[in-house]
């Protein structure tokens, strides 16, 4: 084992969200991982979550990046640009250029970096014609950008498992449970690192829902979830505001046992 300590930067998809311990706080695959490499490397491993859900790209550089660098982890996890290319004020040549950047500057400390390639969820949200060519140019971005600069790809798009809608929570965004499940299980591959099998298994798809049903529960979802979110945008909010980082500083990890 020759990470002894992991830092992982981001936004909702690194936070955890939709990924719950007992407590009502959220664990996602960035803990599943730290459990895993904890159980490897022994009671000194530390790790550190610094990603903040609704944190756009300029906000994760801003904020978590030179935090991340000042810890000097042996391991760095980076996925940013997923909520910028739900915006209007999207700027590809911008976000690429930096996404280089930032990648370089974490890889110049001598850490290993994860990066990812989003998984394609605009199957079943509003906006795809809009929003699936800005996902693309991201992830080209992500797969070029890890080759330049030696960093670690997990590759999430490329995987079709995830067109299973029983990987994504009721908000049709964030991962559910197996979700991130699976993405652990991906990461530590990608790592070299063994997993419980269990994480890479997925649950059935769903029976097709008849038409009436699917509408029924589109207006739901709409109600539920797009209109906060459109809510937001408007009044130049973020579902962030208000929250700071789970495990701001690197220490040793203790985790809970393992999920189901």
């Amino acid at each position: 084992m020759r990470w002894r300590s992991y830092v992982a930067v981001g936004d909702s998809f690194t936070e955890g969200l939709d990924d719950a311990y007992p407590d009502g706080s959220f664990r996602g695959w960035a803990d599943l991982v730290a459990t895993r490499l904890a159980a490897e490397a022994g009671p000194d491993f530390a790790y550190a979550n610094l990603a903040i859900r609704g944190r756009t790209f300029p906000g994760v550089v801003a904020e978590q990046v030179p935090a991340a660098l000042a810890m000097k982890p042996d391991l760095i996890s980076f996925a940013a640009g997923g909520n910028d290319v739900l915006r209007r004020s999207f700027d590809p040549d911008t976000l690429v250029s930096r996404f280089d950047e930032v990648v370089g500057r974490l890889r110049s400390r001598g850490a290993d970096v994860l990066l990812f390639r989003f998984a394609d969820v605009m199957a079943r949200l509003p906006g795809q014609r809009l929003i699936a060519p800005r996902v693309a140019l991201l992830n080209r971005a992500v797969g070029e950008t890890a080759e330049r600069h030696g960093a670690i790809l997990v590759d999430l798009y490329a995987d079709d498992t995830y067109l299973n809608p029983m990987l994504w929570s009721t908000d049709r965004l964030h991962l559910s449970p197996a979700g991130h499940r699976r993405v652990a299980g991906q990461v530590l591959t990608a790592l070299g690192v063994g997993c419980d099998e269990e994480w890479l298994l997925v649950p059935p798809n769903p029976e097709p829902t008849p038409w009436l049903s699917a509408r029924t529960a589109d207006l739901r979802w709409a109600g539920q979830h797009l209109a906060p979110w459109l809510k937001r945008r408007l009044t130049g909010r973020s579902s962030g505001d208000t929250r700071t980082a789970k495990r701001p500083t690197l220490t040793p990890f203790h985790p809970l046992p393992p999920p189901r």
